[in-house]
């Protein structure tokens, strides 16, 4: 051993003071150093520590230099994370260490073997827009309609087979599809000849270049092979195919191949993650060791006894049941409501009390499944004057889509706003370009005139292409009828006419894109929100006011999505929208059947992991979609949860399930969470056509009498007046007066 590895390397009788405080399993995948060893790290099991200190130990023991060590993480984050702590736990510099993402290693080593793909040293890596414009310029080439088929969606379809490992050649007939006609193998052939000439590569390219190196290139592989000793990942359910084949040429040479994650939150699918990696990892790596960490630091017993039980019913995962030694406990409400803005009520209502009673809002998180369940929490956030932030994406109304159509509305109710003009008059394409509304700008700055009367002056000249100028005259057409229209239509159906008679809402149907759904999902969401003004006016005031509201930099709570949230931690964690169609979602289970499914059960066991000490889950009973209510049934993972881990709205200062009611009270007998008794509330809910919980959550009585009779005159708080035309148990059919024939719960309405 020459000195530097001396430095590194601990005298045989010194203590070895990175390794105190490891539980015993911790230290054993510490020191499993030779060989293949998958770490299956449960959430809040301490697996950032056994990572960074397996490499400290293996640098600090001499087994290795920093530069025979590669450490693959999947953010720079992380890296940077990782090479300080090993620094600070081995008293020494880790130069030479690698340590980066997939993407930055597979750079690094591009660079040195470009010319052997057919790149320079000096390539240049595109960025999505680049991308993007790129493909833009085949598709025109190739004379394919980039409206029927996007270029977002060719890209897409592009890093998808990237991800897979798959380059162009070795696509066959039946990997085409039936994107842009089956020709998406071709515009991939010349997308990647473009890019060679281009001197470039995309991210998927420093992957699938790495692949082709290796393959062609026995020698090149062999060095790397022969370098690194051992090899180290973090996060390894959310590999892709490209980055698993990756690793797997890397580590056969030594086979010290470490790889540290969680099958039980693989929840990145849609984005390429393969959960089948971790699963098999024992099957590819014959002899490896599989190390369990079970011991959780994070959560109280209720909490991992919920999460564990609810996760127990996937089939496709490897096993293991999380534990605690914290002797706290606080079982997991389960909260019913009425509707999505009660659910937001109730919700700011108990942050406001924690608040009150010592909690920091910075230790408070909301946790969607969708993002448009954020709106209903922004707005009773600002009514209460609750500070909060929007992680992992802009605000409800910061969102472009809902920028977009707001921007319309904005023209139909005031015809001077040019810049929200100036924001859609292309959107979707038209062909009204630059050219056009620099000549608009022109006019309009000569005349000291807004911008809509600049462009209407201008469609009666020949400034301006005949193509765009008959395309502005028909936009302007169409604003001068939606104005017409607020004369006679109110103004919910005046907003869905816009958005579909101006395209925009065809614009983001015919995308492909992975966001698409989602921005529908929003557009939805915006016309619930117009529901509850009394004119476009008001609203448009409405949300100049929320925008213009501070949501803070200091104390805040969090409002994120479940799938922004892994890797995080809150004292109190609220799960609302567990209803079954929203989550599990309908589009994930319809899309990819079981494994869809165990997915959003994934997604909802780490939702349950996210929280330390209480976590509250809500569903409501009725939700207002696109104008329209829709009543919804509790999410089949509420009747999965363990009986002994849950309590039923039996928390200080929220609504319990109904007067007198005990804690359990929504499971009679002897229910244990998913016996008979809940079950039998679901198809009795489901046959009455009711939902299973009513008001602020009381429990359905389904063989109640009600106190109420047909041709009584009600008053309901939603609905207003009407009369009783039918009564069944203790559900009323009424003819409201204002709102049409609707079944309640009768303890909704009291005698007019």
């Amino acid at each position: 051993m020459d000195d530097r590895a001396r430095d590194i390397a601990p005298a045989a009788q010194e203590p070895v003071p990175y390794l105190s405080g490891l539980t015993d399993i911790q230290r054993a995948a510490v020191e499993a150093t030779e060989g293949p060893v998958l770490v299956l790290a449960g959430a809040g099991t301490g697996k950032t520590r056994v990572l960074t200190t397996r490499l400290a130990h293996i640098l600090r023991s001499g087994r290795a230099w920093p530069s025979q060590v590669l450490a693959v993480t999947f953010t720079n984050k992380a890296a940077r994370e990782m090479r300080e702590r090993v620094a600070q736990l081995i008293g020494a510099s880790v130069e030479g260490l690698w340590i980066g993402t997939f993407h930055a290693t597979g750079a690094r080593i591009l660079r040195r073997h470009a010319e052997l793909v057919g790149l320079k040293s000096n390539f240049t890596i595109l960025d999505a827009d680049d991308q993007l414009r790129l493909v833009k310029q085949l598709l025109e080439s190739h004379n394919i309609d980039d409206k029927r088929w996007p270029a977002r969606a060719a890209l897409e379809v592009i890093q998808r087979w990237k991800d897979r490992g798959l380059g162009p050649e070795k696509l066959g007939a039946g990997e085409t599809g039936d994107f842009a006609a089956g020709r998406a193998v071709e515009l991939y052939r010349d997308y990647q000849a473009r890019l060679v000439t281009l001197n470039a590569a995309d991210f998927g390219d420093l992957l699938l270049h790495n692949l082709t190196l290796f393959q062609r290139e026995p020698d090149v592989l062999a060095s790397y092979q022969r370098q690194f000793r051992y090899v180290l990942v973090d996060e390894y359910q959310d590999t892709n195919v490209a980055q698993y084949l990756w690793l797997r040429l890397l580590a056969q040479g030594h086979r010290n191949l470490c790889c540290v994650g969680d099958d039980d939150q693989s929840i990145y699918s849609w984005r390429g993650a393969e959960v089948g990696n971790i699963l098999r990892f024992e099957k590819d790596f014959p002899g490896a060791q599989v190390i369990r960490l079970e011991q959780n630091f994070r959560s109280t017993r209720d909490i991992l006894g919920a999460a564990s039980g609810l996760i127990a019913n996937n089939e496709s995962r490897l096993g293991k049941t999380l534990w605690t030694e914290r002797a706290d406990t606080d079982k997991v409400i389960v909260r019913g409501v009425w509707d999505g803005e009660s659910e937001a009520r109730m919700v700011g209502e108990e942050i406001e009390r924690l608040h009150r009673e010592g909690t920091r809002l910075d230790d408070v998180a909301i946790l969607v499944r969708a993002g448009f369940q954020m709106r209903e929490f922004e707005e009773r956030f600002v009514t209460l004057g609750i500070p909060y932030r929007v992680v992992g994406g802009p605000r409800f109304y910061e969102r472009q889509e809902i920028r977009d159509a707001i921007a319309y509305l904005r023209v139909v109710n005031q015809p001077d706003d040019g810049l929200a003009f100036e924001r859609i008059v292309n959107v979707p394409r038209r062909g009204i370009g630059e050219a056009t509304m620099q000549a608009i700008h022109r006019l309009a700055r000569a005349r000291s005139r807004p911008l809509v009367e600049a462009a209407r002056a201008l469609v009666d000249t020949d400034e301006i292409k005949p193509q765009a100028r008959a395309a502005l005259r028909r936009l302007l057409d169409a604003f001068d009828r939606w104005r017409a229209l607020t004369e006679t239509t109110d103004h919910v159906t005046l907003a869905e006419t816009v958005l579909d008679e101006s395209g925009y809402t065809a614009m983001w149907h015919n995308d492909k894109s992975p966001e698409a759904p989602g921005r529908l999902e929003n557009l939805k969401e915006l016309i619930t929100a117009l529901q509850e003004f009394e004119n476009l006016a008001g609203f448009l005031e409405h949300v100049s006011l929320v925008m213009d509201q501070d949501t803070g930099s200091g104390d805040a709570a969090t409002l994120m999505t479940l799938h922004a949230a892994k890797g995080l931690e809150f004292v109190q964690v609220f799960l609302p929208g567990w209803e079954d169609g929203l989550f599990p979602n309908q589009r994930a289970i319809d899309q990819d059947g079981a494994a869809g499914l165990e997915e959003e059960r994934r997604l909802a066991y780490v939702g349950l992991t996210r929280a330390k000490r209480h976590a509250t889950i809500s569903f409501a009973a009725n939700r207002r979609i696109y104008n329209q209510w829709q009543s919804a049934l509790p999410s089949r993972f509420i009747e999965e949860l363990p009986r002994a881990h849950v309590a039923i709205g039996a928390a200080p200062g929220l609504y319990r399930m109904g007067a007198g009611s005990k804690e359990g009270a929504a499971w009679d007998d002897d229910v244990p969470g998913r016996g008979p008794g809940f079950r039998r509330m679901h198809q009795a809910a489901r046959g009455a056509g009711a939902p299973l919980l009513e008001g602020r959550a009381s429990v359905v009585q389904v063989d109640a009498t009600s106190r109420h009779q047909a041709g009584e005159r009600v008053f309901h708080q939603k609905f207003g007046y009407g009369r009783v035309i039918a009564v069944e148990g203790n559900k009323l059919e009424i003819a409201f007066d204002a709102s049409g024939t609707k079944k309640v719960v009768d303890s909704f309405v009291e005698r007019a």
